[in-house]
C-alpha cells in the first residue's frame, strides 16, 4: 500500500482566526487514505450526518475541468476549535471569478469573527488566485449577511428569482459582488 501522503493545507491568519484551506487534493487523500475518525477531526465535522454529507460530495466529484473550489475552515485561535466554513466554491480559474460562500456556528456569530474571515479571504483571492470578481448570493431576508457584504465592499447587483432551493422551497438570491478594482485594502 503507498505511503499516505501528508496533508499540507495553507495556513491564512487573521485577528483572532487562523483559516486553514480545504482544496481538492486534500479532499482527495482525506478520503483515500485517512480514517473517518481523522477526516472529521482535520474538518471538524461534528456528527455523522456531516461526514455522510462530506462523503456524498466527494463521490459525485465536488470539480469539473472547469470548475473547482478552495474552502478555509475558521479556526478559534484561543480554544483551537473549528468554529465555521468560508471560501470559494462554483471558482471558475478561466473567468477570474469565484463564488464565496460562508457559515459560522451561531455561539460565534456577531463578535466580528466572520468579517475577519472574509476580509482575510478578499485579499486572498484577489492577490493569491488571481480573482477578478468576487460574487457571494443570499436570501433576501439574510439581514446580517447583506450587512457584512456591504460593510467589505461588494455592491448588490440585482435579484435572482427562485435561484436556490432551501428547506423544500424555491428561494430568490440577492447577488453581491466585488471587483477586484474596487477593493480598498
Amino acid at each position: 500500500m503507498p505511503a499516505r501522503p501528508t496533508l499540507n493545507p495553507i495556513i491564512l491568519e487573521a485577528e483572532r482566526l487562523f483559516l486553514k484551506e480545504i482544496n481538492p487534493d486534500i479532499i482527495y487523500n482525506l478520503f483515500t487514505f485517512y480514517t473517518d475518525e481523522e477526516i472529521s477531526q482535520f474538518m471538524g465535522l461534528k456528527s455523522e450526518n456531516e461526514m455522510e454529507i462530506e462523503r456524498i460530495k466527494f463521490e459525485g466529484g465536488r470539480t469539473t475541468y472547469r470548475t473547482s473550489f478552495k474552502t478555509f475552515l475558521l479556526v478559534d485561535k484561543e480554544s483551537g476549535k473549528i468554529i465555521g466554513r468560508a471560501g470559494f466554491h462554483n471558482w471558475y480559474a478561466q473567468h477570474f471569478r469565484s463564488e464565496m460562500g460562508y457559515d459560522m456556528d451561531e455561539e460565534y456569530r456577531n463578535k466580528g469573527l466572520m468579517t475577519e474571515a472574509i476580509k482575510t479571504l478578499i485579499q486572498y483571492g484577489f492577490d493569491k488566485m488571481d480573482l477578478n470578481r468576487i460574487e457571494a448570493f443570499t436570501s433576501p431576508n439574510n439581514e446580517a449577511s447583506k450587512k457584512l457584504l456591504t460593510k467589505l465592499g461588494f455592491k448588490a447587483e440585482g435579484i435572482l428569482k427562485e435561484h436556490f432551493f432551501k428547506d423544500n422551497r424555491l428561494e430568490d438570491s440577492v447577488c453581491f459582488a466585488i471587483l477586484k478594482s474596487e477593493y480598498h485594502k
